[in-house]
Order: structure tokens, then sequence, then C-alpha cells
């Protein structure tokens, strides 16, 4: 994987907008101390999504378990929400062929179809439960703290779903990824004897996908996870480097944490060029959010920073946001996730008969159109003085999505220091959850209105 970055400089753009070439030799300069402190705080106990690279007992685990109960099944039904399903669903997406669970056994392999439930809307759940037949279910339910309300509700209705049709017999349909000794979950997997992995406790749940939280599921319907994590290791190799222009984790961060705080541009856009990814920009969109968004800084001081990432596809959102991007305000860095070679291709057929006006198009292949319309909104952008950089991917495999997922969580990781936040909380999405429980009736919490206010109303 390779990051381009120099259209974040005005050198490369318009010479007006964008940062000046000046600027990174000021990051050079200050990245000694950025990268003595992520090593600092990583000897501390934080961080601790570095060791997903090397987890030889719990993929001993999981293959195991895979290729042993999991054969048993024809479809496999997670429950989870946020890193709990965002990852698994852009592992799905990026590496199975297109409609996974539309195809026959034989397109898949006779791998099992997969279905990601990460919301509470009664009519998804009860759509996906009617479609299902239970006899052939795994339910994989994913909950790290083991009490996550959405995900323990899902487990409850499934639950009952299981046992109406199967008694006693049940507990063998369900497998908990969750804390290795605590929670809800972890005291039902030993009461009832129900097969459990392990969320390492120091990984949070949007730095997990690469934990047992992905992997398990992603090994069910025959991804290489041995791939994934073989990728996650060359990313991880090179955010050892302390010179900041062989780090690109830490560049990257960096540069978009110099374009939010000096150029006011606080939007940060994923945009694949591929379908493929489509939910890699929603899994990224968490994973930024949350790391970065905060209100008080390391020292507790009241900052209320952070950028907020946004998601599009190439070239679908050509005819929507990049309108915006080109002419709106100049509050935005695009990053385009390019890849190099596509594993089929299409040729567009040419004609004698066409019109002049397609007749260009002929013989052409789509992932041509693809590449020239990533590079021609890349130049005109730039032409507009708006920053862009691009990381390119050379194929989209298991190795290459790997380093990809561990490049952003490490980039994440790089701009906690350089925002001077912890990356690693979530104080408000934690405010939400009280008045949840508090609003359900949950023991321990005090309920408070949540209504709307009265009145104000068109």
């Amino acid at each position: 994987m390779k990051l381009h970055y120099g259209r974040v400089f005005q050198d490369r753009l318009d010479s007006v907008h964008g940062l000046p070439r000046a600027r990174l030799a000021e990051l050079e300069r200050r990245f000694g101390d950025i990268h003595a402190e992520v090593r600092r705080r990583r000897e501390g106990g934080e961080y601790g999504f570095y060791q997903l690279g090397e987890q030889p007992v719990a993929v001993q685990q999981i293959r195991r378990f895979a290729e042993g109960v999991g054969q048993a099944f024809d479809h496999v039904l997670v429950l989870g929400i946020g890193g709990s399903a965002l990852g698994m669903k852009a592992l799905l997406n990026a590496l199975k062929r297109p409609g996974w669970n539309e195809l026959d056994d034989e397109g898949r392999e006779f791998f099992p179809k997969l279905t990601v439930l990460d919301n509470v809307d009664p009519t998804s759940v009860a759509e996906v439960l009617r479609r299902m037949d239970p006899r052939r279910a795994l339910v994989n339910v994913i909950s790290k703290s083991g009490g996550t309300a959405e995900t323990m509700a899902q487990y409850l209705v499934v639950r009952q779903w299981l046992e109406q049709a199967l008694g006693p017999k049940a507990t063998g349909h369900l497998v908990f990824t969750t804390d290795p000794a605590k929670g809800a979950l972890r005291e039902i997997a030993q009461k009832d004897g129900i097969a459990a992995l392990e969320v390492p406790p120091a990984v949070g749940g949007r730095f997990s996908v690469l934990s047992p939280v992905g992997l398990l599921p992603a090994a069910l319907v025959g991804i290489d996870i041995e791939g994934l994590l073989a990728g996650a290791r060359r990313a991880l190799a090179k955010a050892e480097n302390a010179e900041l222009l062989k780090n690109p984790a830490a560049l990257y961060a960096g540069l978009h944490w110099a374009a939010d705080t000096a150029l006011g541009a606080r939007v940060h856009v994923l945009m694949p060029y591929t379908d493929r990814l489509r939910e890699f920009a929603e899994w990224y969109r968490q994973l930024w959010a949350e790391s970065l968004g905060k209100a008080r800084d390391r020292r507790g001081q009241d900052v209320n920073l952070g950028p907020t990432p946004v998601g599009a596809v190439g070239p679908t959102d050509q005819h929507s946001q990049v309108q915006l991007f080109m002419e709106g305000p100049h509050d935005k860095v695009i990053t385009f996730l390019a890849v190099d070679r596509f594993n089929e291709d299409v040729t567009i057929p040419a004609g004698a008969g066409l019109p002049a006006d397609l007749a260009y198009l002929g013989g052409k292949s789509m992932a041509g159109l693809l590449q020239a319309e990533y590079q021609a909104t890349a130049a005109a952008l730039s032409r507009m003085g708006r920053m862009n950089c691009s990381l390119h991917l050379e194929q989209l495999d298991a190795p290459a999505l790997g380093e990809a997922i561990m490049f952003f969580q490490l980039a994440t990781g790089y701009a906690g220091v350089w925002y001077g936040v912890d990356p690693f909380d979530q104080p408000g999405v934690e405010l939400g959850k009280k008045l949840t429980y508090a609003a359900m009736g949950r023991p321990g919490y005090t309920a408070e209105p949540l209504g709307l206010p009265p009145g104000d109303v068109a």
C-alpha cells in the first residue's frame, strides 16, 4: 500500500489553498516527540491493537471452531453494533463475492451465508428471523462488555427464537465473543456451556476487527484470516519507523491534523473507487469519529475538537457529493482509496453502429474507466485548490485489506497524539448508554425525562 500525499500542499494545488510545503518540515521536527509518546503509551498498556498482528493461539482456536462445529451450519448470524459489526461487514463486502447471500451453495463454495444485525429496528430483526432457518443457523453474539443494550436485546430475542425451534439444543447454535473474565455474556457462557472466544481486554471495540470479533465470522465464510494478519504486520512494521516520511500512518495523521487545526479542514472524506470498499468507508467513519471527537484533551482542558469523517464512493458520488467537494467550503481533505489491479474486468462492447458520442467507450474496460474517473476527479479537485491524497492498494485481497485496516487504526492512534486527546475512550457515547439504561429501567440508573420538550412543534 502506498500513500500519495503531495496534493495537500499549496505547490501541488493552486498555490493559494492547502498547506505550505514548509509545514512538512515542522511536522518532521515534532515527530520525535509524537513517536516517543506513542511508544510510552504502548508500554503503559494503551494501544492494545498493536498486539493483533501476532495471535497464534486465537487463530488456532478460530480455525478449530470454523473447520469443526462451524461446518454444520449454512447461515451465520452476527449480533453486534458499532465496532462489533462494522468491521465484519467491511470484510465480507471487500473479500467475498458481491451478493454473497444470494449465491447458491456452489457459488459460495459451500461456505455459509452471513447476516450482520447491527440495529434493533424491529422490522429488520423480525424479517431476518423470518427468512432464516434456526436449525441451520449459527449465532455469533459479540459484545466486549457483555452488556451492550442493543446486542443483548438482540440476543434475548434470538435465543428465544432458537429455543422455540430447538429446545435444549439451542445452546449448540450459539458462540459468544466477549471479555475473557467478566460481563453477562461470559457468565451465561459458563453457566450454559456455550462456546466463547475472547476479546483482548486492551483492545477497544472499534479497533477489534482483527481480533476474534472479526476473525471468527471471517473464517466461517472462508476469508483468509492469516492473510489479514500478514497484511496488518506490514503496516505495523512501517509504523515503527521514527522518520515521519517513512511512517505513512503517522504522516497521514499529522497532515490531517495540520489541515484541520491550521486551515479549518475539519471534514475528512474517505472515497474508495470500488463498491467492494463501500462498507470499509463506513467502518472508517466510526473509527475516526469516535476516537478523535472529544470535549476535553489529555490535560482535562475543554477543547471540543475533532474532525468529521465522511464516506463517499467513486464514481457514484461524483454525481452527488463531489459538487460540494469541488465548489463548497475549503473545509475538507479527501482521501481516495484506489485499487490498481482488479480481480476481473469487463470490456465495453465496440461496434460500427455506435453513435459518435459513444464510440470512444467501445473496446475500453470498466476498470480503465474507473481508474480514469478517479484520476480525473483527483486532478480536478487539485486544480480547484482542494486538498486530497490517495492510498493505493495493488490489489484487493486479504493481506491488502489487513494492511489497510491496521493503517487506519495506526493513523487514528497517532492522530490522538497529534490532537492531544485520548483516542481510546468515548465518554459522549457512554452518556447516551446511561440514559438508555435508565429509560429502560435498568437497576442502578435514575430515569430522566427524555421526550421532546413541550411546544416548538411545527
